[in-house]
């Protein structure tokens, strides 16, 4: 009888051990990849509608731009000040001439559609959705410098971005947005 209180004691003590292996385990993983992989974001403000809603819940894509540069129209999450990070979206990339002419985004003199805006504009009838500027009128260059990015958020009449911020540098770029998870029913891939 006391020999097998003690084989239970020991099968309840390793699978004890067992399981603390695996807790920790998986502690170790989801912080190593939360750390350097990915990592979630609760968005606050409604710069980015109607792309994205506040309160949203998106996670960001901390290495893509490890071995990639940003590309127009990404969506990514950089440090705005040492406190904020923003969520915006792309526009000019290093060398890219932009302008904005009659609510229409030309970059190096050629006209790009805007089809994430386009809801918006109809909303507004004979408003101006994005009032004309040139780069150098908001930032005093007249292209993207290297390793800088222009960036703007979707709700162009209410968002603080490189209109006022001037440009990002790639050091300042966080991540990539790559989904909103939450609520469920918003949940999308970008």
């Amino acid at each position: 009888m006391e020999g097998s209180v003690v084989l239970e004691r020991h099968k309840w003590l390793r699978s004890a051990w067992t399981f603390l292996k695996i807790v920790i385990l998986v502690v170790i993983v989801t912080f190593f990849v939360h750390h350097f992989f990915f990592t979630n974001y609760v968005v606050s403000g409604k710069s980015m509608l109607p792309t994205i809603q506040d309160g949203e819940h998106v996670i960001i894509n901390k290495i893509e731009y490890d071995w990639n540069a940003p590309q127009r129209f990404d969506l990514i999450v950089f440090r705005a000040t040492p406190e904020t990070d923003y969520i915006k979206r792309v526009i000019g990339v290093p060398s890219d001439e932009i302008r904005y002419e009659n609510d229409h985004l030309y970059i190096n003199d050629e006209l790009y559609e805007e089809p994430f805006l386009e809801q918006e504009k109809r909303a507004l009838l004979d408003e101006t959705f994005t009032y004309d500027f040139t780069l150098e009128q908001v930032t005093g260059e007249g292209k993207v410098p290297n390793d800088k990015y222009f960036v703007l958020g979707d709700n162009r009449p209410n968002s603080m971005d490189s209109r006022q911020l001037g440009f990002i540098s790639k050091d300042r770029i966080i991540g990539k947005v790559d989904i909103t998870y939450w609520p469920l029913k918003r949940l999308r891939m970008f």
